[in-house]
């Protein structure tokens, strides 16, 4: 006759048995790190709204892609060593312009939509970033470089390049000047101005640089301005709600909505040509490195987001 009192005695033992290796399944012998990061940044739209233009990192080279606005159907168009920033598509479709970074050269370019046939519009004497078309292709705006020395900023002036003749002239100067954005109508620039040592606000400036006036005066780090097509409004970045993220607001400055709730770092906001959307890059902080990836949000005719 079986043993009863032996059943019981041998669960126990099967039950340890097969806890042990559950156990040392659940104890960790390493902390996971993240070694893949995605760097996708800076998207311009095209004029017909259907594709844009963006940073990819690729092998530690910052390339510009093209792709469809809903992020399929990517297409490299750069393919050199060099890193490439600031892309934005002109008015008419044909070109766009950008930052050839490579060495100690920051060089404003441009190139056909297709990427063939870039050339340098500026002079390797000087850096330029953050390139931005007026409204009928005529002028491209842009900035000097303010990071020469980081952490320190230096001071940085905003220039307008001629695209006829390739005449450069100096219209904002004085201080710390980047990112400028010019009006749909031609006849203002907005730009972020380093006020102080930690203070950056949204200026506007007649075209000739003339009639400065702070649209944001407020403690915040404000920057990253962008005319809406119908000039209505200005998109623009801004951490005074502890990170930062994406607002809109008139061209006085009056009436700041928030686009749309972000976590990380929102910036460099630019509109659809038809208005209704603006398209944004958010970066992330993931183990010892960081992701960026491109955002879209729908902003309502009258500055309000509409829900989905």
């Amino acid at each position: 006759m079986r043993n009863p009192l032996l059943c019981p005695l041998l669960v126990g033992v099967a039950l340890m048995a097969s806890a042990a290796p559950a156990a040392a399944q659940r104890r960790a012998m390493d902390h996971a790190t993240q070694l893949t990061h995605a760097d996708n940044y800076d998207p311009s739209l095209a004029p017909d709204d259907r594709r844009m233009v963006y940073v990819s990192v690729v092998s530690g080279r910052e390339q510009l892609f093209v792709a469809k606005v809903d992020g399929t159907g990517s297409r490299q168009l750069t393919t050199d060593d060099a890193n490439h920033e600031d892309p934005a598509w002109s008015p008419d479709g044909k070109r766009i312009a950008f930052v050839y970074i490579r060495d100690s050269l920051e060089i404003i370019s441009v190139m056909d939509a297709d990427g063939a046939n870039a050339r340098h519009l500026t002079p390797d004497t000087s850096k330029g970033i953050h390139p931005n078309w007026s409204a009928d292709g005529r002028w491209l705006a842009y900035c000097t470089d303010d990071d020469l020395a980081p952490p320190r900023k230096n001071d940085a002036d905003i220039r307008i390049i001629d695209m006829t003749t390739g005449a450069i002239r100096t219209v904002i100067t004085g201080g710390i000047n980047t990112y400028p954005s010019l009006s749909p109508d031609g006849r203002h620039i907005a730009f972020r101005k380093i006020v102080g040592d930690m203070n950056s606000e949204v200026f506007v400036a007649d075209s000739d640089g003339g009639n400065l006036r702070n649209l944001t005066n407020l403690w915040a780090f404000d920057g990253w301005p962008a005319w809406s097509p119908d000039g209505s409004r200005i998109a623009f970045a801004s951490n005074r709600n502890a990170n930062y993220q994406v607002y809109v607001m008139k061209p006085d400055g009056s009436d700041v909505r928030l686009v749309a709730n972000t976590e990380g770092r929102a910036t460099a906001p630019q509109w659809s040509h038809d208005g209704i959307r603006l398209f944004f890059s958010v970066c992330l902080k993931a183990d010892t490195g960081s992701d960026c990836e491109i955002y879209v949000a729908r902003v309502a005719t009258d500055g309000t987001s509409p829900s989905h």
